[in-house]
């Protein structure tokens, strides 16, 4: 009891919802999901995503918040808790929180600077050619954007699990929401002329991001995007970056855990979805189809640009966008964080406090050495994927196309076959309650998930080239 209560934990199960479903909800649910759906056929991606989430991205999250919860522990020492030949998990889910701190709070710091762009009524600078490119090369602004957004991420943790995590969460989150849904909600209401000097509206655009496009749809194509959904579920759902473990440590053992998972899922695939409502009927209004294609630049470069062409209106949109973005970052961003607080809290019985601030520490240097990399340490190296990389690049490779895969299938080896299915129904059903899915969950744990979790490897690292 004393160590629990050293560790921290949820007062209820709506602090756990509210604070994994935050964790979820991030950059890579307002960003990533709307570039990836409008490139992979709208309605197509949108499918595929959802079958994926129920089936794969159910598995991976119940397993990894059972964990958590069985072990009281963090991801460093969780999986040697569970088996002592799996240890080695738990250092490899410990170093990708790590190693995506220092560059979210790079990007958390992009977020930052925009919110104040259009807070100060300067929405039209932000949106003229050149203004992104010009902010991130600078040498001094963006880190110092890094460090306030780091500083707040770190305030919180250091309040701890309920006063902190939970506590932000329950305020945080309810705004985000009714943010999300404001904006979703006028995105469909507007009429934009394009550069050609056509005219569209939101509904145009909801018709080209919900209904299956096939058009020139190859095999190739479709596995494609298939793997763009799968990929996507480690954002969406904070998988295989420790941080579903370490919050599930702070569930008490009474609380259903099931029907939590349940609230998880149905509250990240709808801000995931309403994400998409609220960009792309925007950009498709004023810019078309090939504003939709603009990738990793659609926030910080496209979006300006559409909020400058609606008027005086659009300073307040563009406001209330990156005030939601920022709420999300920070959400995502304190979780991360948290995920390796509370191996070091475990793992050698530090403080909250002293934890929390060499974590802090060792976050702004490799954070400042990510802004750097745009200026005076900038390089550029071909990753195995074929793309262009800088230091930020590597980074989000390195976590992303490669640690993270390893570990769930690391992770589904070690339920699958060693430790068995059962021991993680158990312990999801320990109270009495329904496992609804539980034969899927056996079969994708063992068989469905790794499969595809290796293949998912095989295109990140470059070995199969699934082609244009």
């Amino acid at each position: 009891m004393e160590e629990t209560k050293k560790r921290g934990s949820f007062r209820g199960s709506l602090g756990f919802v509210l604070a994994a479903a935050g964790s979820a909800v991030g950059l890579g649910n307002i960003w990533r999901f709307p570039y990836l759906a409008a490139r992979g056929g709208g309605g197509v991606f949108l499918i595929l995503y959802l079958v994926l989430a129920v089936t794969f991205g159910y598995t991976l999250l119940t397993t990894e918040v059972a964990i958590g919860r069985k072990t009281k522990q963090s991801p460093l020492t969780a999986y040697g808790k569970m088996h002592r030949k799996f240890g080695w998990i738990g250092i490899l889910a410990s170093l990708v929180p790590f190693l995506i701190m220092p560059y979210y709070c790079a990007i958390g710091g992009w977020v930052v600077k925009y919110f104040v762009a259009f807070l100060t009524g300067h929405g039209a600078e932000a949106a003229e050619d050149g203004y992104f490119t010009g902010f991130i090369t600078g040498k001094t602004e963006p880190i110092i954007f890094t460090f306030i957004f780091l500083f707040v991420c770190t305030a919180i943790i250091i309040m701890g699990v309920s006063k902190g995590i939970e506590g932000f969460s329950k305020i945080i989150m309810p705004i985000l929401l009714v943010l999300v849904l404001a904006i979703a909600i006028y995105s469909l209401t507007i009429e934009g002329t394009r550069p050609d000097g056509t005219t569209a509206t939101g509904m145009d655009g909801l018709k080209a991001y919900v209904v299956p496009n096939f058009d020139d749809m190859s095999f190739n194509t479709f596995c494609k995007v298939l793997m763009d959904a799968l990929g996507q579920l480690f954002f969406s759902l904070s998988v295989a970056m420790g941080i579903m473990i370490a919050y599930g440590s702070y569930v008490s053992d009474d609380a259903n855990l099931v029907k939590s998972i349940n609230h998880i899922e149905i509250f990240d695939t709808s801000v995931a979805f309403l994400a998409g409502v609220m960009i792309i009927p925007a950009v498709y209004a004023f810019q078309g189809p090939e504003g939709m294609a603009q990738g990793p630049s659609l926030m910080f470069v496209s979006l300006p640009k559409v909020f400058a062409r609606m008027g005086s209106i659009g300073n307040v949109i563009g406001t209330l966008f990156f005030a939601m973005v920022l709420f999300a970052a920070v959400t995502s961003a304190m979780s991360i964080l948290e995920a390796v607080v509370s191996g070091l809290i475990d793992k050698f019985n530090w403080k909250r406090s002293k934890a929390t601030l060499i974590e802090g520490v060792a976050a702004l240097v490799i954070g400042v050495i990510v802004c750097l990399g745009y200026n005076v340490l900038y390089f550029e190296v071909k990753l195995p994927n074929g793309s262009k990389a800088q230091i930020l690049d590597i980074l989000d490779y390195v976590t992303n196309n490669l640690l993270m895969p390893v570990i769930a299938i690391a992770t589904c080896i070690m339920v699958g076959w060693v430790i068995k299915p059962k021991t993680i129904i158990d312990e999801a059903t320990k109270n009495g309650e329904r496992f609804g899915r539980r034969l899927l969950y056996i079969a994708m744990v063992k068989y469905v998930a790794p499969g595809l979790l290796i293949v998912l490897l095989l295109i990140s690292s470059g070995i199969i080239n699934t082609g244009s």
